[in-house]
């Protein structure tokens, strides 16, 4: 019998300890695991615009979430809340593992930043389309202050510039159904 003992992310990387050399390979596991949950499932490695399809990724767990929220909303917010911690964590780890600070194959802010966009959406494609050009817009304008966001260090400065493009989305949108356009 082998003893496998594998602690994921001491000090940032992967460490596996085998009682055994019968199973090589298991002390990329963990990384492994770590950048396909950063890329999207692998759409970060896209070569053109990977995080407009990081946002189209979003999109059926944003409707998921909100068939959630209207069913139980405490639940949703500790999801949302939730994914955005989990989103920082990984972050944090799949920039090391890259070795980079804030890799553009990291798709996963682009996600839990559209979760908090299209948050409470009604389910209407003319919302879905403004939340979706809206997130973009605000991603890829760094409207303040998001660019000092940014400066976060490892995976808050990954995530947060899309949660607060999420969040300035989300109070557009509001504006967009009070004045009847969306």
């Amino acid at each position: 019998m082998v003893s496998v003992s594998v602690v994921c992310f001491r000090d940032g990387l992967t460490d596996v300890s085998l009682a055994s050399q019968e199973r090589p390979g298991l002390n990329t596991f963990c990384q492994r695991a770590v950048l396909f949950f950063v890329t999207g499932a692998g759409v970060g490695y896209f070569p053109r615009l990977p995080g407009t399809i990081g946002t189209l990724v979003a999109i059926p767990f944003s409707l998921a979430l909100n068939h959630i929220a209207v069913r139980n909303f405490p639940l949703a917010v500790a999801i949302v809340v939730g994914s955005i911690f989990g989103a920082i964590w990984l972050s944090t780890e799949g920039a090391r593992i890259l070795k980079q600070k804030d890799p553009q194959v990291i798709v996963i802010d682009e996600i839990v930043g559209f979760l908090v966009a299209n948050f409470l959406a009604p389910p209407r494609l003319t919302a879905l389309v403004w939340s979706f050009l809206l997130f973009r817009f605000f991603d890829i304008a760094k409207v303040f202050p998001t660019k000092r966001l940014e400066r976060l260090p490892d995976g808050a400065g990954i995530v947060l510039d899309d949660v607060m493009a999420g969040v300035y989305t989300l109070i557009s949108l509001r504006l967009l159904f009070k004045m009847g356009w969306a």
